[in-house]
């Protein structure tokens, strides 16, 4: 009971804000448990309707990264019908209570004024901010990938290939707070999930071994409107006001040693074809704002920004 109420409430702030409240992952972690230490906080008032009690609130929180040395990483949601009364506030506070004197980070997906104002008023201060990009597919060439000399592409194949991938995985992203510490049980909780299409799971190999990957999917109308760590790497929300399926460049990576040459690029053309091909209007893909590169290169294959995510830290008590 509490997990749909959690999840009743996510949709009814996707509904009234245009933008998830919670991320993929904290949303996974809501649905089938966390696969790392994490807390959760909710506010309840007595029972309205007969419906029983109405949840007012939600807080996540993540246990420190960096062998617990490091932050937490916070996500909360208030119900619009009940907001503007210090629910927010309240789940703050106590997201910060708990944190022992861990830094907090906290994730505002959309980049709201309220909760802007919130994290301002709390003493968080602006540290990070993702992009959410977009493109018509049928802006995508036609035209074939040019891979550099020596690479094949391939599909995943489930119960094969998770050991290799997430090693790629983890030095492609090493630097990155999220997606560089997926575990195997991050990517066995996506693969039992209904959008998990493994022809849409592009490869790179070099001498039988993979050295870059292009992770796509398609969000269904009925996910919501919402990042995954939006990544994104993955940590970004289902897109925003979805009235169609859309698709997305989940996650494109490649191996430290392997870049250059333009095999991301390629990777992400492979990926967009594939989109395409499936008769999709529309693509969308997350992008830290500092990753110049990236940003670089895919407004250059034609996508334009769309919102963006905000974090917030708070240094800890």
């Amino acid at each position: 009971m509490v997990v749909a109420k959690v999840l009743e409430l996510a949709s009814a702030a996707a509904r009234a804000d245009g933008v998830a409240p919670l991320s993929e992952d904290a949303l996974l972690q809501v649905r089938h448990g966390s696969v790392r230490p994490a807390r959760d906080f909710a506010m309840t008032i007595g029972d309205r309707l007969a419906g029983g009690p109405t949840l007012l609130g939600y807080a996540h929180m993540d246990a420190p990264d960096y062998a617990g040395q490091g932050d937490i990483t916070a996500e909360l949601v208030v119900n619009p019908a009940d907001r503007r009364h210090g629910y927010g506030a309240a789940l703050l506070a106590a997201v910060l209570r708990s944190a022992s004197g861990h830094g907090v980070r906290l994730w505002a997906h959309g980049d709201l004024p309220g909760a802007a104002a919130l994290a301002r008023k709390s003493g968080f201060t602006r540290i990070r901010a993702l992009f959410q990009l977009r493109m018509p597919l049928e802006e995508v060439p036609e035209a074939e990938p040019v891979f550099p000399a020596g690479v094949t592409v391939r599909t995943f194949v489930p119960g094969a290939d998770e050991e290799e991938w997430l090693g790629v995985n983890q030095r492609a992203f090493a630097h990155h707070p999220e997606q560089g510490s997926w575990t195997i049980n991050d990517l066995r909780l996506r693969e039992e999930e209904p959008w998990f299409d493994p022809d849409g799971f592009f490869l790179a190999e070099r001498d039988g071994r993979i050295v870059g990957f292009h992770w796509t999917k398609v969000h269904q109308p009925d996910e919501g409107t919402a990042p995954d760590d939006g990544a994104t790497p993955n940590e970004g929300t289902a897109p925003n006001q979805a009235t169609a399926p859309i698709g997305e460049v989940y996650v494109v990576g490649v191996d430290p040693g392997q870049q250059g040459g333009g095999l991301g690029r390629a990777l992400t053309q492979t990926g967009l074809a594939h989109l395409r091909r499936l008769g999709l209007a529309e693509v969308m893909l997350y992008v830290d704002e500092d990753n110049t590169a990236a940003v670089k290169m895919y407004t250059a294959l034609g996508f334009g920004r769309w919102s963006t995510d905000v974090m917030y830290r708070h240094p800890g008590r």
